[in-house]
């Protein structure tokens, strides 16, 4: 268990919100319109972003980025501005904790035919709207709904 986890874990046995990290991977097709790339969580197999806790020595963009390499075998350049937050309920050994998750949107610039979770996980390219129907967490769901890309991204 990473270092970051154990605090997290020690932190939410007594009662405090916690922090991760996410990274929303996108992709700009070639008539223009936008995707983003869910994955499937290793225990529930719902559609999830890829999330993790932050690294030691690590920004939150880096840590987000490595998340979705290991978890959705895609590499890419994190955008520097949070695209925003949301909070959800994480299941623990014996109890809930209230998770707050900043969320950095990953301009895909290569997709891994195999990477370190591949065995574990589905990946899917959908719309933002598609996409966001088949979230759970209420306020990732609205993000993703209402996402948009900055100016400054080339298109």
């Amino acid at each position: 268990m990473a270092t970051a986890k154990k605090k997290a874990v020690r932190r939410a046995k007594k009662g405090a919100r916690i922090r991760q990290v996410a990274a929303i991977p996108f992709r700009l097709r070639q008539d223009g319109t936008l995707e983003v790339l869910l994955v499937t969580s290793r225990t529930t197999r719902r559609f999830i972003v890829p999330k993790g806790w932050p690294m030691r020595g690590k920004s939150g963009r880096k840590a987000a980025a490595i998340e979705a390499q290991e978890e959705a075998g895609v590499l890419g350049k994190a955008l520097k501005q949070p695209a925003g937050t949301y909070s959800y309920w994480k299941r623990m050994a014996s109890r809930f904790a209230r998770v707050d998750v900043v969320v950095y949107l990953l301009e895909v610039t290569e997709e891994m035919a195999d990477w370190q979770e591949a065995a574990n996980r589905q990946r899917a390219w959908l719309p933002p709207a598609d996409a966001a129907l088949l979230i759970d967490e209420p306020e990732l769901s609205t993000l993703l709904r209402d996402l948009t890309i900055p100016a400054s991204v080339p298109v």
